[in-house]
């Protein structure tokens, strides 16, 4: 179910109607601890995956585990990928699925691996039809025990989580046009100084998303398609999740706080619970894109930390 959240105290495009052209559509997803099941959406959980498919496994000779000195220690032998996003179109629709298509999953693995000017796990993209793979029989894959034969990156292993896709409309932090938010900086003081949170804290996410802007902690690093086309963002599975302000949804608010909703802590209660439990490097992010005119649906990835 989508979650309660605190509305904004202003309009954006009322105080700052500049940005009313680039508000955008973006589904939150709200990653909670849990025991999701095959046929939900998650991150973390049981992937959908056909009885007689293998299970992804890596033979990059050369990914290494950041916590080991030499790369040797992780092996020559392949290593397990990691189930980290199923989603189903009844709960995502606005998930751009190819014809026929209703899943998609990502998979990764946990490794880090050097290379497209970016130093991070190396993921592979799915899109399924849940009907066909049922048809055929399912193994409701979760993370292979052991994971071995070698170590892992444990900031790129995620804990089983139930999603709630959410859909808020927001507005671009790092990807706003160049120069505007040098021009727009007093007013959004004055913003920040009338309602006590910012145009950031109010209007822009950071938090694992589908869709609207990519949750970058670092400057946009958007990739180009093999036909010249600036790719769109599909999906952010980032390391931050809210445990204030705004973004919090209202049932995890701390009970008694004489605060404005888009202003409360976290219940100490619940806390234990929000996210997925990756620090992805240093509260970093794994963006996904896609073309949407090429055949085939091609994709690619960016990270940051």
């Amino acid at each position: 179910m989508p979650r309660n959240i605190p509305p904004s105290p202003f309009k954006v495009a009322d105080l700052i109607p500049e940005l009313a052209g680039l508000v955008r559509q973006t589904t939150l997803l709200y990653p909670r601890s849990g025991a999701p099941q095959v046929h939900e959406s998650s991150i973390g959980g049981p992937l959908l995956w056909p009885a007689a498919e293998p299970w992804p496994r890596c033979a990059d000779p050369v990914h290494y585990d950041p916590a080991h000195e030499s790369t040797s220690a992780v092996g020559p032998e392949p290593v397990a990928m990691v189930p980290v996003v199923q989603l189903y179109a009844r709960d995502v629709p606005e998930l751009p699925f190819p014809a026929g298509r209703d899943v998609l999953q990502v998979v990764w693995c946990p490794l880090i691996h050097e290379g497209q000017d970016q130093c991070t796990v190396l993921p592979q993209l799915y899109w399924r039809s849940e009907a066909e793979v049922s048809a055929t029989g399912i193994r409701a894959e979760v993370l292979p025990d052991p994971l071995a034969p070698h170590g892992h990156d444990e900031d790129f292993v995620p804990r089983p989580c139930t999603v709630s896709p959410t859909r808020v409309e927001e507005f671009p932090n790092w990807d706003m046009p160049e120069g505007l938010a040098r021009t727009l900086a007093e007013r959004l003081d004055e913003i920040e100084a009338e309602f006590g949170s910012s145009y950031y804290d109010m209007a822009t996410t950071i938090q694992s998303k589908v869709g609207g802007y990519p949750g970058w902690t670092q400057p946009p690093n958007w990739p180009d398609c093999a036909c010249g086309r600036r790719m769109e963002h599909l999906l952010s599975i980032t390391a931050t999740e809210p445990g204030s302000g705004r973004w919090l949804p209202m049932d995890e608010h701390r009970d008694g706080t004489q605060v404005p909703l888009w202003r409360a802590e976290v219940d100490p209660a619940v806390d234990h619970a929000i996210g997925h439990g990756m620090d992805m490097g240093d509260l970093g992010g794994m963006y996904f894109f896609f073309c949407p005119t090429c055949p085939g649906t091609p994709w690619t990835y960016r990270s940051d930390c």
